[in-house]
């Protein structure tokens, strides 16, 4: 009978060890607990520490409350330009109302990132159907986080969750626009192009022009100094010409006819027909003295 008390006793102490372990949670500095009854919200309100609950009858289910990563799949928008482009973006975000927050999702990460998504791409829809591409592409990104988010955040209030920020990580243009932009990109970089060639050849051309202009001027300049060199020398040479037949007119007429003659004879096949008492042979008809 005693070895029977005793495993009775045992098993009794094993039941109320576990209905008091079932009957205990602990809520970690970084979570949320909501209390369930059959499925029912009893009470979100846990602070970090130990709580106790009723075993088999209540439930408890416990939620991160840090900061949370949505990386949304990249979504078309259309500008106030009736332009599509197409936004690559994610938010941060973080359970502000437990308990709406499991009314709405039921706790359900894919339903969560759902909603969320939803809300966010509306408050893009909106943001970007207000301004031009040139403003969301590189205009007013500081401006349009802002208010991204804070439109973000009230959307989904109702989900019980806080939108901490929006970012935009890439905006392209869809494909039926890109070779459009890309082909007025190319235009005016050939019209850029053939502007800077123009300005070079008209730069070569007076360039080119200024330095014939220097080179007819120090022809010109050269020319009028060998000139005037040449006409010096020619005066010299006649003043000293001049010079020598004052001193002796005689012989300075009888070597220049010695010249003539070699400058005529030079090549031994000179024909000349002259009177022999001509002026030009005078000192071959003169008699030796």
């Amino acid at each position: 009978m005693s070895s029977g008390k005793g495993m009775l006793a045992l098993i009794l102490v094993a039941v109320l060890a576990v209905a008091g372990g079932s009957s205990m949670f602990v809520v970690q500095e970084q979570q949320l607990a909501l209390l369930l009854r059959l499925g029912e919200i009893v009470d979100a309100d846990f602070k970090p520490g130990l709580h106790f609950k009723v075993p088999l009858i209540q439930d408890v289910v416990k939620f991160d409350k840090r900061i949370q990563t949505l990386d949304a799949n990249p979504e078309r928008f259309l500008t106030i330009e009736k332009k599509f482009v197409v936004v690559n973006s994610y938010a941060k975000w973080r359970i502000a109302d437990v308990a709406q927050f499991y009314r709405s999702t039921r706790g359900s990460a894919d339903a969560t990132s759902r909603l969320l998504s939803a809300r966010i791409n509306a408050a893009l829809r909106d943001e970007f159907g207000r301004r031009t591409v040139q403003e969301v592409v590189s205009g007013e990104r500081a401006e349009i986080m802002a208010t991204l988010a804070r439109n973000a955040n009230e959307q989904a209030a109702d989900l019980g969750v806080e939108i901490v920020d929006v970012r935009i990580k890439q905006i392209d243009f869809s494909e039926d626009i890109s070779e459009n932009i890309y082909e007025r990109m190319r235009t005016e970089r050939h019209r850029v192009a053939a502007e800077l060639r123009a300005q070079g050849a008209e730069a070569a051309e007076r360039i080119q022009a200024d330095a014939d202009r220097q080179r007819i001027e120090i022809v010109a300049d050269a020319y009028r100094e060998a000139e005037t060199l040449r006409g010096e020398g020619d005066a010299g040479a006649a003043d000293t010409y001049a010079k020598a037949f004052q001193q002796n007119a005689e012989f300075y007429s009888f070597w220049r006819s010695l010249t003539a003659y070699r400058d005529v004879f030079s090549d031994g096949g000179s024909m000349m027909v002259l009177d022999p008492k001509s002026e030009f042979f005078r000192y071959f008809n003169q008699e030796a003295k």
